[in-house]
């Protein structure tokens, strides 16, 4: 029963995909569907990061011996001043693990 559960739910979401992909099919969106669902990805990015970075043991953590919010801040100036995906990533992630050590 779960497989089959598990193997309906794969079809349903391959063919809601390949609806919108597949370019013989008529289905078109249109321009202004297409600019509203530009904003999905943005949107479901912050939805992950926002209580990861500012919510730490079930409250607001706004002090700064919170390593992920100090790495996140450090990772908005490099990636601002950079412009380098490898370099904002290798800072931060070492600003984080020292932040983590020493606090």
């Amino acid at each position: 029963m779960t497989l089959l559960i598990i193997v309906l739910m794969a079809m349903i979401t391959f063919l809601s995909r390949y609806l919108f992909i597949h370019p013989s099919l008529p289905l078109k969106l249109s321009d202004r569907v297409g600019v509203f669902l530009s904003y999905s990805a943005p949107t479901v990015l912050t939805a992950i990061w926002v209580p990861i970075i500012f919510i730490r043991d079930e409250q607001l953590s706004l002090s700064v011996n919170n390593p992920y919010l100090l790495a996140g801040v450090i990772a908005i100036f490099c990636a601002y001043r950079f412009k380098s995906i490898y370099l904002t990533l290798g800072i931060s992630c070492c600003i984080f693990m020292l932040a983590k050590f020493f606090f």
